[in-house]
């Protein structure tokens, strides 16, 4: 249900950006192409906002819930280019039916045509071939598709952090960061061998993908058989979302037991580290890109994860990110005292965190 909520969150925010790009789009074509000018661009605004708007309820609706089902599961086993292939070749077809012959007199996908101009008082300057409509189709498809998919392979938010330059110069951020371990694995790899344990790894850092973005988290990176994941102090402070991301992976993988269980013969379990601190946010590489994180927190939270063996909790989370969080009093705290942790001089309090009443 909470997922269903996001999602729709996500939607209507799609849906909003359409209105506006239309809108702007739309009025600087009609402008361009009608006269007078201003009544072109109100033309221009109104059948760009009803054009654009319409695609985006398709499309945008695609990009939303498709992933969530079969079909799209189906979509993201397949390769970049074919993957690519399928869907620009499934959402040009979406374009040409909602812009069907209207092209017209413009590149603008305007539903203004002659007949209904001169009714409203304005004439056209120009009269663009309707040739242009598959081609200019085409290549929009083509390109949002292309950078959708790009996006999925490095994340929607480092994404967006590197094409608008965030972390070109480094910036001091505080940040949380939540590791996520996966008990066992490599007993599973022993028995079942590589191929079988990796589908087994994938099938778990999928079931996290959906609390993770629902709770506005990033994932830095998947490590063996662990996923890091952070959020700014302003993301994750309210409601204390990454405990609450991390007890609605712990759900998802739960709700998954069966299938595990027939699949692989067992099903996981996790262990987990919340820690919070100042970090060195920065873009880094040459011919690959990452926003990378640099400080003593990353060390820090793989030596509280690694606390979990020895103190037998599952989850722990340190003082220094409880103090950083709201909402926490929802959740079931069991002090452990300051710790020494493995090549650190200072000890740190550490907490057992559970759901109440487990």
């Amino acid at each position: 249900m909470a997922l269903n909520r996001h999602l729709g969150r996500i939607y209507a925010l799609r849906l909003r950006e359409a209105v506006v790009v239309g809108a702007a789009f739309g009025c600087a074509v009609g402008g361009l192409v009608l006269k007078p000018p201003l009544l072109g661009a109100g033309l221009g605004a109104i059948s760009g906002t009803i054009d654009i708007t319409v695609l985006m309820a398709l499309i945008g609706g695609a990009e939303t819930f498709l992933p969530r089902t079969r079909l799209g599961r189906a979509l993201a086993r397949m390769p970049f280019l074919a993957a690519v292939a399928v869907k620009a070749a499934a959402y040009l077809a979406v374009v040409l039916a909602v812009v069907g012959g209207r092209l017209g007199p413009s590149v603008a996908l305007l539903t203004v045509d002659a007949g209904t101009a001169q009714l409203m008082g304005a004439q056209f300057e120009s009269n663009l071939p309707r040739g242009l409509l598959i081609p200019v189709a085409t290549l929009f498809v083509l390109l949002l598709v292309t950078l959708r998919q790009a996006t999925q392979l490095v994340g929607e938010r480092t994404m967006r952090d590197i094409v608008y330059g965030r972390y070109r110069r480094p910036r001091l951020e505080e940040r949380f960061f939540l590791f996520v371990d996966i008990v066992g694995s490599t007993p599973v790899a022993e028995r079942l061998g590589p191929v079988s344990v990796h589908r087994y790894l994938n099938r778990v850092f999928l079931l996290a993908s959906d609390p993770i973005d629902q709770h506005d988290g990033a994932v830095v990176q998947y490590v063996g058989d662990e996923i890091i994941v952070t959020w700014k102090l302003a993301e994750g402070g309210g409601g204390a979302r990454p405990l609450a991301c991390l007890f609605a992976i712990e759900a998802a993988v739960a709700a998954a037991a069966a299938d595990f269980e027939r699949e692989f013969g067992t099903i996981p379990r996790l262990r987990a580290a919340l820690h919070a601190g100042e970090v060195v946010t920065g873009e880094t590489g040459g011919s690959r890109r990452a926003i990378v994180f640099n400080g003593d927190v990353m060390n820090t939270t793989s030596r509280i994860e690694n606390a979990t063996r020895t103190l037998g909790r599952a989850y722990l989370v340190s003082e220094d990110a409880l103090k950083r969080m709201e909402g926490t009093e929802t959740y079931a705290l069991e002090d452990m005292g300051p710790q020494q942790l493995r090549g650190k001089e200072a000890r740190l309090r550490v907490f057992a965190v559970s759901l109440p009443g487990r």
